[in-house]
């Protein structure tokens, strides 16, 4: 799967996604679904020594992973989360979330509860930024809006960015 991932990310830089989200000095981001880490080193600059990342993953592997890359990079502005659905965090508190290829969201019996948990902490203006190659546009729209949490805001290359509602 590490073969995978750098293939995809030669072939579409982490960097040109991230740059869709608007993400600034000081800001705090939630990485719901990290994986392997793939977006860590590019919002963690970002973000820089006032900001904090959140990098969330359920699987301990990933988190273990994330966090050895942190190490590694010498990146104090990174916290790893391991859950399925609850982040432990306050609310109000994120500016952005990244939903990427985030597995449990294509599961039904999660997504509610997902995208609920995402509501209640990102900060009223907050970002939540959705990319999956496996989803369909229309889909994507309807699975992320449907409770009536967040709205469609704009729609990128790679990203689409809902704000709460």
């Amino acid at each position: 799967m590490a073969a995978e991932f750098k293939i995809r990310d030669a072939l579409r830089p982490r960097k040109n996604i991230i740059e869709e989200v608007g993400i600034k000095p000081g800001f705090n981001v939630l990485d719901y679904g990290c994986g392997p880490g793939s977006y860590i080193l590019t919002v963690s600059e970002l973000i820089g020594e006032t900001g904090k990342l959140y990098a969330l993953d359920m699987q301990p592997v990933a988190i273990d992973t994330v966090k050895k890359l942190a190490k590694k990079n010498k990146l104090r502005n990174v916290e790893t989360i391991l859950s399925d659905c609850k982040t432990g965090l306050p609310d109000n508190t994120v500016d952005a979330v990244l939903l990427y290829d985030a597995g449990p969201l294509h599961d039904l019996d999660y997504q509610n509860a997902i995208l609920q948990e995402l509501h209640r902490v990102l900060k009223p203006n907050g970002i939540l930024s959705f990319s999956s190659h496996h989803v369909k546009e229309a889909d994507i729209i309807s699975a992320i809006t449907n409770q009536k949490l967040f709205k469609l805001l704009k729609k990128e290359v790679h990203t689409y960015s809902f704000i709460r509602t």
